[in-house]
């Protein structure tokens, strides 16, 4: 059957068109018509396709947005914050620990009044790490004095987009805005959407920036003070006109949800009723869920039963004198918190229905509370069902008898725990005492001896086989060469990444070896923490008897961007002196979360948010060099390695293990292929970072003692290649050999010279 169009755009006033795509992509998509000034991101899933899309969009010259790719979420608040005071429109979009990450700057962004628009793909908080859809980072939310506006489908994330930053510069208003959409649930999944057919007629609708008065931190005419340290009784009056701000958002929304709803026909209620009129039992869902319950309730009323259903499209200010007015006839309602306020008898939503129906005088109504959904279990309409029944029972029982409790759980059964499979590994097969350290009492100097590398198969792997990484993936072949040179017991940490979420999905693990993780920002930390109870527990003989050795060797292990997010913290456990490993694994980008850039990216490469198109070829910086940001902290011992060289990658792990059970932290970075991302041939890898090392973009050298030496040089050998060489054995980077890009291929090729001619010089010179 035709669909009329025209009829289903109805009232509108203003041209538009009809699209295909997901919540990320239409956030994307707004963004990209108002076409802000700057987007400080992160790459975090969900959220992290809205930075995709943007980028992508921006490459073929569609939008003039400053994209700008951050170390981590704390500074992409950082970022907006800043841009927000010099007087722009900005962006955002991030998920749960990346929100969790950036929390202690958004209630000074609210504080000191600087608008911006924020999109949070709602995602579970860790820990356990899940990656799902819920509300337990929105949750967080609530307290940071912004407003926050709900979308339930794509067409709404759209449609909020837009709204959000006219009420964020409203006069009555100026505070930052988040527009909150459900992981996965709206996020990935495609719609048939509405939006503005010209650019022109959103600029219209959001309206020309207004003057940012005494908060632009570029007007050289009117210098200004921002964040200012503030004694009472002034903090308490600028909370009290943050408030008053607030509030006045709920009120100033109504007005934007009319405009639009005249030019666009389709308004946006603060809570939208479904049925409510004459309903006796009604269920309380936020975004995706509260589409599915409408469903239910026509069941429902089809079988005699006056049921209803109520959704905000606004949460901050909670629309508390609307809800209690749907509700004054209602005898139960059964709400739904996607996320659990732990200790409060309830989540968030449920305690604040609950003070409304108490504010407005509502003693009747009867309340149930259910924690549903968490970590992206699916809602349908059985579940429904249950949740009406819930409020039925009520009515009938005149009392609730369980006020709150999760639906959906499985407590368990003791005898069905997951039980071992593997048995601890051999610690005489751990350490064959085939390979030797000894110093050089005169020189300070490490001398290794390495047998064979096949008299070291007999060694247990560290990791079962079975886990999930991708075929070809390098990052187990060159870590367990590496480990092949570690003599004993180990501990290993990791960071987030794939080589921690290809290996731990519960209940199964493919570790042998006890194995922690922690995010991305904060394992240096964490295992610093470990390796010091370790050894104050040894002092004090706590340990006596339980089998721990003084050859106990503890590893973090990081990749995936870890060493930009997770920089701080490693230098800080560095200078600390820990006696603990740092190895990165690195696959020169983000790859656990889409092949976004990362700032071990190097120039020109192509990733996800590094796109290539007319205005774009791929990333605009050079790739960070972690080694000698290390090196500066003036550890031990710091090394690079690759699995094409074994012989020296196994000498590199003894010495490490040496120096951090002897004298302190080190670090050492292995060069890895990712196929996948990388665009090459799944049994190539091995080659491919053979060339890296020829070419001499991945030197292999270590810095012992604060003295530099390569380990090997293609050079005296005869072997060095072309930069190009290497460059043209990989999909994301053949582009760079195109006409057009030689001035990006030259840069690159200038830069690598660069730092292998300062290597070389550290090499010749060791007082350097």
């Amino acid at each position: 059957m035709a669909i009329d169009y025209e009829k289903e755009i109805g009232s509108a006033k203003v041209e538009q068109k009809f699209l295909y795509e997901s919540g990320n992509e239409m956030a994307a998509y707004a963004a990209h018509q108002i076409n802000y000034h700057v987007m400080g991101y992160f790459p975090i899933s969900p959220s992290t396709e809205v930075a995709q899309f943007l980028d992508t969009m921006k490459a073929s010259g569609q939008h003039d947005i400053m994209l700008v790719p951050s170390d981590g979420e704390h500074s992409s608040a950082g970022i907006c914050y800043g841009a927000s005071t010099a007087g722009g429109r900005v962006f955002n979009a991030t998920s749960a620990q990346g929100y969790m990450y950036m929390l202690e700057q958004l209630p000074v962004q609210a504080g000191t009044r600087m608008p911006m628009v924020m999109n949070l793909i709602c995602r579970s908080i860790s820990g356990p790490l899940n990656i799902h859809g819920d509300h337990s980072d929105l949750y967080f939310a609530l307290n940071t004095g912004w407003p926050i506006l709900m979308c339930r489908d794509p067409q709404s994330v759209y449609d909020m987009n837009l709204m959000a930053l006219k009420l964020a510069e409203h006069v009555k208003v100026r505070l930052p805005v988040m527009v909150a959409s459900d992981g996965y649930f709206t996020s990935h999944q495609k719609r048939r959407v509405q939006a503005f057919a010209h650019r022109a007629d959103v600029h219209k609708f959001v309206g020309e920036q207004p003057p940012a008065g005494s908060t632009d931190t570029l007007d050289r005419n009117n210098p200004v003070t921002v964040g200012p340290y503030m004694n009472e009784p002034d903090y308490i009056n600028n909370r009290y006109q943050q408030s008053v701000a607030m509030y006045n958002a709920g009120e100033v929304f109504e007005e934007i949800a009319q405009e639009f709803a005249d030019l666009t026909g389709r308004h946006y209620e603060v809570i939208e009723q479904y049925r409510m009129g004459d309903a006796d039992v009604a269920v309380f869902l936020m975004n995706s869920a509260s589409e599915i319950i409408k469903d239910v309730v026509d069941q429902l009323r089809l079988q005699g039963v006056k049921a209803g259903a109520i959704s905000p499209n606004m949460i901050r200010p909670f629309p508390q004198k609307q809800i209690a007015e749907a509700l004054k006839n209602v005898k139960a309602i059964t709400v739904g918190d996607r996320a659990d306020s732990f200790g409060g008898h309830g989540g968030n939503m449920v305690n604040e229905i609950k003070a409304a129906l108490f504010t407005y005088g509502n003693t009747t109504t009867k309340v149930i509370s259910r924690i549903y959904g968490l970590g992206g279990k699916d809602f349908y309409a059985e579940d429904g069902h249950h949740f009406f029944q819930l409020a039925l029972d009520a009515v009938v029982a005149d009392r609730v008898e369980v006020p709150f409790d999760y639906y959906g759980h499985n407590p368990g059964e003791p005898e069905k725990a997951p039980q071992r499979l593997l048995k601890p590994m051999n610690f005489d097969l751990l350490k064959t005492g085939l390979i030797t350290v000894t110093k050089n009492e005169e020189t300070g100097k490490l001398a290794v001896k390495i047998p064979p590398i096949r008299s070291l198969m007999k060694k247990p792997r560290r990791l079962a086989p079975g886990h999930g990484t991708c075929p070809g993936c390098g990052i187990f072949s060159g870590l367990e060469l590496f480990f092949r040179g570690i003599e004993g017991d180990i501990v290993a940490l990791y960071h987030t990444g794939c080589a921690m979420v290809t290996t731990t999905g519960y209940p199964y693990s493919s570790h042998k070896s006890t194995f922690i993780h922690n995010l991305f920002q904060n394992g240096a930390a964490t295992l610093s923490g470990v390796v010091e109870m370790f050894w104050e527990r040894k002092r004090r003989g706590e340990l006596d008897g339980l089998g721990l050795r003084n050859d106990f060797t503890f590893v973090m292990v990081t990749g995936d961007g870890g060493m930009d997010i997770g920089m701080g913290p490693a230098i800080g456990a560095a200078l600390r002196g820990h006696k603990m490993i740092i190895i990165e694994y690195d696959n020169e980008g983000y790859m656990n979360t889409g092949a976004q850039q990362s700032y071990s990216t190097p120039l020109g490469h192509r990733t996800s948010t590094s796109s290539i198109g007319k205005t774009q070829q791929g990333k605009v910086t050079q790739h960070k060099d972690t080694a000698q940001i290390m090196a500066a902290t003036n550890i031990p011992y710091v090394f690079t390695g690759c699995e094409a060289y074994p012989q020296d990658l196994l000498k590199k792990a003894a010495k490490a293990q040496w120096y951090a059970q002897n004298e302190g932290l080190v670090y050492g970075k292995i060069l890895i292929a990712c196929p996948l991302n990388w665009m090459t041939e799944d049994k190539d890898g091995t080659d491919i970072v053979s060339l890296a090392v020829e070419s001499c973009f991945f030197p292999l050298y270590e810095v012992e003692q604060g003295t530099t030496t390569i380990t090997y040089n293609p050079e005296n050998k005869d072997k060095r290649i072309e930069v190009s060489a290497w460059l043209k054995t990989m999909g994301k980077t053949r582009h760079l050999l195109k006409p057009e890009n030689e001035p990006a291929l030259r840069s690159f090729e200038s830069e690598v010279q660069r730092r292998w001619s300062r290597l070389k010089a550290k090499h010749e010179h060791s007082e350097l």
